[in-house]
């Protein structure tokens, strides 16, 4: 399974978001720091979840995290979310 369609299973289990939207970017970025051949080291979340509504920026991303665990964040070398309750 790509790391992208990993990010999206991660997600939508735990979140069951009404809107996901999980960009691979890596070539946006070849030659820079972090860069791995094949991509997949450089994603854009967006995502829209109700259980996200009472959370504060910090603990949203914190939740994501949680969500997608240690090793998955750890082989990713940058990731941007956007995330709204």
């Amino acid at each position: 399974m790509s790391r992208a369609n990993e990010i999206e299973t991660r997600l939508r289990a735990a979140f069951d978001p009404s809107e996901l939207e999980v960009l691979d970017e890596s070539q946006k970025h070849v030659g820079h720091a972090g860069y791995q051949a094949g991509g997949e080291s450089h994603f854009h979340v967006r995502m829209r979840a109700a259980d996200l509504a009472d959370m504060s920026r910090i603990q949203r991303h914190r939740a994501v995290h949680a969500a997608l665990g240690s090793e998955l964040v750890g082989a990713i070398h940058a990731l941007s979310l956007d995330l709204q309750g």
